[in-house]
């Protein structure tokens, strides 16, 4: 097995645009990419080019008939079929729609084979998870769920045990209906509570089907949540669960919406925690999956502020060279920025909270408190399930 990681990328990647007045700007994929080169990075792992995922690929997850339809508006945006999630505010339409999509699923189906395979041991698509997108609708910014046919293809390619890990501040609802009813994969999602936040799912109580009971885990937390909560919440619940379970590949989608800055939603995370939980993340996959690491992107419409340093120190992390949170930015990543944005780029790689503290779960808890409460209700939904004390 390589010891270096794989970075996908393809710049095509970028033309993945809903338009100028939709929050899913691809210039922060852009800009992370030229961060990435900007500290050197792009010399301490492999940077691949996948091809995109094929029709028999997108049919691991997604129905022909949704694939037919996404071409079909693709050809013509005119056409989208809004019964399809096509056409809408949140997923217009737009020509080549279809290629792009499938070229990002592609990195990420060729991220779940690199790792399979020995390749690389861990690898990096931040242009991926699109955690939203259904087998018969796009949803929620997601055309086709890059997240869910990695996972497919791994269970293709032999996995009997595939942990899927989302801290995007959106639940990951479309990855865990993917394998609703599949006891071999483990979907966790930690996201801000649905009474609050799209796409309203994501309750504790959603466990996985009869066949599958205690696969699906859903920290539901409350608005407002910050630094010592967040990682609070994903430590008193993740790597319990990730031990019990051990996989044989660690999925994990690490959307930078979380962060205070992001316009749409109501956390109050830091890029030094977002960082914290990429360690975790890298910590458990070499402890209880052999260091067999895929690892997406997601949300994050701060595109300038926090999505290119948070998704920055996720390839640092796989690459085996972390970035110091205090790091001062390069002053030509800067200047790039404000000749494309006309915003001025931040200047180091921290929100100055490093480290982050929080409160071990094993210290005790407080009933009366909403974050614990949140932690308390997605244990007992689940660890009974998987015979682990609650």
């Amino acid at each position: 097995m390589s010891g270096r990681a794989q970075l996908m990328w393809d710049e095509a990647v970028t033309g993945y645009d809903f338009g100028p007045d939709h929050p899913m700007d691809p210039v922060r994929l852009a800009l992370t990419r030229r961060l990435v080169d900007a500290f050197g990075l792009d010399k301490d792992v492999d940077v691949v080019a996948a091809k995109p995922a094929g029709d028999s690929t997108l049919r691991l997850v997604h129905r022909e008939d949704y694939v037919q339809a996404v071409k079909a508006a693709s050809a013509d945006p005119e056409s989208a079929d809004g019964a399809y999630g096509l056409g809408t505010m949140d997923d217009p339409a737009f020509a080549g729609m279809h290629e792009v999509s499938a070229l990002i699923a592609g990195q990420s189906v060729g991220a779940a084979e690199a790792v399979w395979r020995g390749d690389a041991l861990h690898a990096v698509n931040f242009a991926g998870g699109l955690h939203h997108a259904m087998p018969g609708a796009a949803s929620g910014f997601c055309i086709y769920n890059d997240a869910s046919l990695a996972i497919a293809r791994l269970l293709e390619l032999g996995a009997e045990r595939v942990a899927y890990v989302d801290v995007d501040v959106h639940h990951g609802d479309g990855v865990q209906a993917a394998f609703w009813e599949d006891p071999r994969v483990l979907t966790i999602s930690l996201h801000e509570h649905p009474r609050t936040l799209f796409p309203q799912t994501g309750w504790p109580e959603e466990t996985g089907a009869a066949s599958a009971k205690g696969s699906a885990v859903n920290v539901a937390l409350p608005a407002g949540t910050g630094d010592a909560g967040w990682l609070r919440a994903f430590h008193s619940v993740v790597p319990e669960l990730i031990a019990d379970f051990r996989p044989q590949v660690l999925v994990t989608q690490h959307g930078a919406d979380t962060h205070f800055e992001d316009p749409l939603a109501h956390l109050a995370v830091s890029l030094d925690a977002q960082r914290a939980v990429q360690v975790a993340c890298h910590e458990l996959a070499h402890e209880y999956a052999d260091g067999k690491w895929v690892a997406l992107g997601g949300g994050g419409y701060a595109v300038v502020e926090v999505v290119p340093r948070s998704w920055t120190h996720l390839v640092a992390i796989a690459a085996g060279r972390e970035i110091p949170p205090e790091a001062m930015i390069p002053e030509g990543w800067r200047q790039e920025v404000f000749a494309r944005t006309r915003q001025l780029g931040p200047q180091r790689m921290t929100d100055g909270r490093w480290p982050v503290a929080y409160a071990s779960w094993e210290a005790g808890y407080d009933p009366a408190d909403r974050l614990d409460q949140a932690i308390v209700a997605a244990r007992r939904a689940v660890f009974p399930l998987r015979g682990l004390l609650a």
